[in-house]
């Protein structure tokens, strides 16, 4: 007897995750809300948050794989020593964020990201010590920023960060696993919370 099972529901996922956007539900799926401690792609989100200021991140979704060639594979040492040529040459790329004070950003991120490895620390350390290396769980809460976020980016503009105003920074938190936003109903919600234990 053939079987006529009803096809299964798809998942509960917060409301933010654009089902039509393949690449937005992957990331929704499998990295948002995750804890983070791969320094390549701390470096690599913290800068594309940034350049996510008054865009949707899923625009700069969209352009992740375009970025990480323009930019080197954010290796920060090549960013740290862009000149006005390799500036001129990102700005003309249709693949990014065309806009110099983002470009700019890159650069002064990539040197003090350099300055903070020379005195012996990483992204990772720095970062994580905020919450003793435990993600916070916020059940989907989504504020625009927080106390905490607001320590955070001023603690990174003092050591020479640009774009990291603290409603990028919680943004950036969320994206990295330093807080599991997922809401209550979200499939995710708890697998991330298992995460954090």
């Amino acid at each position: 007897m053939p079987n006529h099972a009803e096809p299964s529901a798809p998942p509960q996922r917060c409301r933010w995750a654009n089902p039509a956007n393949p690449r937005y539900l992957a990331y929704h799926d499998e990295e948002w809300g995750v804890p983070c401690h791969d320094e390549l792609r701390l470096f690599e989100m913290l800068n594309l948050e940034g350049a996510q200021a008054g865009l949707s991140w899923e625009t700069i979704l969209n352009k992740r794989e375009t970025y990480r060639a323009a930019f080197d594979g954010w290796d920060a040492e090549k960013i740290a020593a862009y000149g006005p040529d390799k500036v001129a040459q990102l700005l003309a790329d249709p693949g990014i964020v065309r806009n110099r004070l983002k470009v700019a950003a890159a650069i002064a991120n990539a040197q003090a990201y350099l300055r903070l490895r020379a005195e012996g620390q990483t992204l990772d350390s720095f970062l994580w010590a905020y919450v003793d290396g435990k993600p916070l769980q916020n059940s989907g809460e989504f504020p625009a920023k927080t106390a905490l976020s607001d320590r955070i980016s001023k603690d990174l503009a003092k050591r020479g960060f640009k774009f990291v105003g603290s409603t990028i920074v919680y943004a950036y938190m969320q994206g990295i696993g330093m807080v599991n936003d997922h809401a209550a109903g979200c499939f995710r919600q708890r697998a991330c919370a298992a995460l954090a234990r």
